[in-house]
C-alpha cells in the first residue's frame, strides 16, 4: 500500500487514487484545478476564490479556520488536503479520526515545491505536476533583482499593524523579489508600530491585499507619517499563495521592481 509522509511528518496510506477530495486551503485548491481534478474535488472553503467557477459551484465546507465538520463528514471524502497554519489543529485532528488528511507546512519556496510534488503523486498527476514545478523553478531562476535591496516592511494587518517575520513564506518571496525584510529577525507575524518604521528607516512599505484589504486611502493616511518611505499596494496572493500561482509570481515581482524603480526616479526629479 503506497505510503505518503505529509509536511508534519505524518504517514498516511492511500491504496487508490482519491476520487473525492476536499481542499481546505485556497492556494492548494487552485493547484488541484490546474491539475485537472474538476470531478474529483467535491468540497472547498469559502475563501477558495480561484477558479471562480469552482467558487460558485463547488460545495463550501466553511472557512479555513471554521470548518463545518458535519458537512465534511456528510460528503465522505477519501482525502482532505489541509495546511498547518491556515487550518485549526483541533479540527484537523478531529477529521483525521475518520478520514485521510494530508497536511502541508509551507515556509519557503522549497516547501511549496515539495508539497506540489507529493500532491501530484497522490492524485496521479505526476507529469502535469512536473510541468508546473519546472515552470516555477525556471521562472524564479530568470527573475532579475537590484543589487541593493531596499529595507522593506510588508504589512498584512491594520489595528494593530502586523508584519511578517523571517520564518514565513512571504519573507522568502520578498527575498526572491529583491527586497530586504526589516523584521526578518522576528518570527511569524509580529505586531509593529509606525514609530518602529520611522526609527528603522523603512525605505519601502508594501501594503498587502490580504488578509487585510489595504487600499489607496491607507497610503494617503500613512504617507504623511512616513514622508521618506515609498508606499505601494501589492497583490497578497503573489506573496503568500504556494500552489500553481507561483508560476505567475516572478513576473509580478519583476513588474513590482520596475514600479519601485520608477517611483524612485519620480521622487528624484521632484
Amino acid at each position: 500500500m503506497p505510503q505518503y509522509i505529509d509536511q508534519l511528518g505524518r504517514k498516511i496510506e492511500i491504496n487508490k487514487t482519491p476520487q473525492k477530495i476536499i481542499s481546505l486551503v485556497p492556494s492548494q485548491t487552485e493547484l488541484l484545478f490546474d491539475l485537472g481534478l474538476d470531478e474529483e474535488v467535491i468540497g472547498i472553503t469559502k475563501f477558495c476564490v480561484h477558479p471562480e467557477h469552482w467558487f460558485k459551484t463547488k460545495t463550501r465546507v466553511g472557512g479555513t479556520k471554521q470548518l463545518h465538520l458535519e458537512k465534511i463528514k456528510q460528503l465522505q471524502p477519501d482525502l482532505l488536503i489541509a495546511n498547518k497554519e491556515e487550518n485549526v489543529q483541533q479540527q484537523i485532528e478531529e477529521l483525521a479520526k475518520d478520514f485521510l488528511v494530508w497536511v502541508s507546512d509551507i515556509n519557503n519556496l522549497n516547501d511549496a515545491l515539495e508539497m506540489i510534488s507529493v500532491i501530484g503523486k497522490i492524485v496521479n498527476k505526476e507529469e502535469k505536476v512536473k510541468q508546473i514545478s519546472n515552470g516555477i523553478q525556471e521562472s524564479f531562476a530568470q527573475l532579475q533583482t537590484a543589487n541593493h535591496k531596499l529595507q522593506t516592511c510588508y504589512l498584512i494587518w491594520k489595528d494593530p499593524f502586523m508584519t511578517i517575520g523571517g520564518d514565513t513564506l512571504i519573507n522568502d518571496m520578498l527575498n526572491h523579489a529583491g527586497f530586504q525584510n526589516l523584521f526578518e529577525e522576528q518570527t511569524r507575524y509580529p505586531e509593529i508600530t509606525i514609530e518602529q518604521l520611522q526609527t528603522k528607516n523603512c525605505q519601502l512599505l508594501l501594503l498587502s491585499s490580504e488578509p487585510f484589504p489595504f487600499k489607496q486611502k491607507h497610503i494617503a493616511e500613512l504617507q504623511p507619517l512616513l514622508p521618506n518611505t515609498k508606499i505601494i499596494l501589492v497583490d497578497g496572493e503573489m506573496f503568500s499563495w504556494y500552489g500553481s500561482r507561483l508560476l505567475k509570481a516572478p513576473a509580478y515581482f519583476q513588474q513590482l521592481q520596475n514600479q519601485v524603480l520608477s517611483l524612485t526616479h519620480a521622487r528624484g526629479t521632484e
